[in-house]
């Protein structure tokens, strides 16, 4: 009869300190004795970014406080030059920040994701489906209640899938309407080809539109209008674009299979190569299969080399 073996402890990890970059605590300081690191231009009060900073803070105040830094006993202002201009602009004589741990002066939104298109609809959707009036959001983001009316109805004609193929990414406003011409499967084609692509302009999208077949558009008899092509342009923009279609969807299929043949043909030559007698050969009778072999065997990443 045999004993069970008492159950195995999981090695503890060593205990390590994280250290954060933020104190706990904010702090409340006058905006006079913040120390400021940059000069903001006169160029930069102009800007649209900057009116719309004015537009949120007077709104609904600040979202994220400045972060300054603690040296020789002031507040340096590490990021926030924008916001502490808005500030004084609007009278204000104290601000609440953040206070870093660290005194690298480096603006941290450079470190922040762009709000893409689709999430910004979200957004906006969520704040009005709480009951926040279209016209305060127009105002905290100073745009025109008629650009909060069009980001609120992005996605009104535009199927579940093609929205997650392009959730996370920086598209104009003017592509959704002509993907809404087309039919679910054809917005879900479309979409994926401009990830193929990462091209997301209004151009590309209407140059789908145009070798999209009209079964595949939502209203077939709503005769598609591209600037610069005629019907006949735009027959054989359809014929090519199935034609490539199907070319890529012949190379995605074996996608797996010639990658996979490659690496077992680049670890064959690299051992053949390390023959020394092969070598000579090689050189000796057929020097530019032994180049092109050279050449295999250095392949550091077959995905960039399949993509080349």
């Amino acid at each position: 009869m045999s004993m069970a073996k008492p159950p195995q402890q999981k090695a503890k990890l060593p205990k390590s300190e994280i250290k954060a970059g933020f104190n706990r605590e904010t702090v409340d300081l006058s905006i006079d004795q913040i120390v400021l690191l940059k000069v903001v231009a006169p160029a930069a009060r102009k800007s649209p970014k900057y009116h719309q900073i004015l537009a949120s803070i007077r709104e609904v105040g600040i979202i994220e406080p400045p972060v300054v830094s603690r040296v020789r006993g002031k507040y340096a202002l590490l990021d926030g030059h924008l916001r502490l201009e808005a500030l004084k602009e609007l009278g204000e004589t104290e601000v609440t920040c953040l206070v870093s741990t660290d005194d690298e002066a480096f603006t941290y939104n450079k470190h922040i994701n762009r709000l893409s298109t689709v999430m910004e609809h979200k957004m906006i959707l969520r704040a009005i489906e709480r009951g926040v009036p279209e016209a305060k959001i127009a105002a905290a983001l100073n745009i025109e209640i008629r650009s909060i009316v069009t980001k609120r109805d992005l996605l009104n004609g535009i199927c579940h899938e093609a929205a997650e193929l392009l959730k996370d990414k920086i598209i104009p406003i003017a592509t959704f309407p002509i993907l809404k011409r087309m039919k679910s499967f054809r917005q879900i084609e479309a979409a994926t080809l401009m990830n193929d692509a990462n091209t997301y302009s209004r151009t590309y999208a209407r140059m789908l539109l145009a070798a999209t077949p009209k079964d595949q558009l939502v209203d077939p008899e709503n005769p598609k209008k591209i600037r610069g092509l005629d019907e006949d342009q735009m027959a054989r923009m359809e014929s090519e674009m199935e034609s490539l279609q199907r070319e890529y969807r012949l190379i995605e299929e074996n996608y797996g299979k010639d990658v996979l043949n490659l690496t077992l043909t680049k670890g064959y030559l690299g051992s053949l190569l390390g023959n020394a007698k092969v070598v000579r050969y090689l050189v000796q009778n057929h020097s530019d299969i032994l180049a092109q072999f050279q050449k295999i065997a250095d392949i550091t990443s077959l995905a960039k080399e399949a993509t080349a």
